[in-house]
């Protein structure tokens, strides 16, 4: 009885956690290489590409959903939570300052949250779930702007971050739609694909630049096999995975726990130090995901048929 209440209400939270504290780390990954000269939809592609591959070895031989709607639901994943998600925030952060970038990408649980109340009659947003999500909130603006809250704006920047943000709930959303008549491999094969595929008319504005020679550098090959093996195939599926057992609104509140993944990785990776000011953003976040967490706000799961 103890395993079964681990594997179906404690190990969901627990992956949820996991997957996005190994997200935080990934902006470290891309910034190197960025640094590299390769682009944010070069990046993309490739780890991207990665993953389409190897989830082929353990993915059902199904191509095709059970219906037209269904794989249209999938290609509207594959753009929110792959192409236009992922090109979206990389473009914001050479527009804008990161801190900005960092802090609006982070809402995406509130949007999350205000999409569900939205579309679906039988959500109910607690007390708790809202203020546990505004504490999370506060948390990630003390950890990002260190205690200097002055948001230097670029209108262009900012509005691709919120892009970014819109994006993520926008796909929080659908994945729970699909989540009931498709496993979590196929849903998460359909999503590298369709973003493979939508992410192509990013190339008509700008070609294909990073040369094949660049590749034999270990920064760059190294780092592109985590973010494709690590952060795409085997996170995606994870994360499709667990919003299939806990819900669109509890796996999305665990993205406040991304910068706390951020700045400890930092610390290690980069040598920066870690503040009193971030390890009380951290506690504001950790208090905001379990207030989120432990109210009863999705009241039944979202169905949408």
């Amino acid at each position: 009885m103890i395993k079964n209440i681990f594997q179906s209400v404690v190990l969901p939270h627990v992956v949820a956690v996991m997957v996005v504290l190994i997200w935080g780390v990934t902006f470290i990954n891309s910034k190197v290489l960025l640094q590299h000269g390769m682009t944010p939809e070069e990046i993309f592609v490739v780890r991207f590409l990665l993953a389409y591959v190897c989830i082929w070895f353990i993915s059902p031989r199904q191509l095709w959903c059970h219906s037209w709607r269904d794989e249209l639901r999938m290609l509207f994943l594959g753009l929110t939570g792959g192409s236009l998600y992922f090109v979206t925030e990389n473009e914001a952060v050479g527009l804008t300052l990161v801190n900005n970038v960092s802090f609006i990408v982070c809402t995406a649980p509130l949007f999350t949250v205000f999409l569900a109340l939205l579309l679906f009659r039988d959500v109910r947003a607690t007390g708790r779930l809202i203020t546990g999500s505004f504490i999370a909130l506060a948390g990630v603006a003390t950890i990002i702007f260190n205690g200097h809250f002055v948001l230097h704006l670029s209108p262009v920047g900012d509005l691709l971050a919120l892009s970014a943000a819109l994006c993520w709930a926008v796909y929080s959303i659908l994945i729970r739609s699909v989540a009931r008549r498709y496993s979590s491999v196929f849903i998460t094969r359909k999503v590298f694909a369709y973003g493979l595929l939508t992410v192509l008319p990013f190339f008509l504005w700008r070609p294909w630049q990073f040369p094949l020679t660049g590749f034999c550098q270990s920064a760059v090959w190294g780092n592109l096999l985590f973010l494709g093996l690590v952060a795409s195939f085997t996170c995606f599926a994870l994360w499709s995975w667990a919003v299939k057992r806990i819900g669109a609104l509890s796996t999305s509140n665990y993205i406040y726990l991304n910068p706390v993944a951020t700045v400890v990785a930092s610390s290690i990776f980069l040598a920066e130090p870690i503040t009193a000011i971030a390890v009380a953003g951290m506690v504001l976040i950790l208090l905001g995901v379990y207030l989120a967490n432990s109210s009863r706000g999705e009241g039944r799961e979202m169905n949408e048929e």
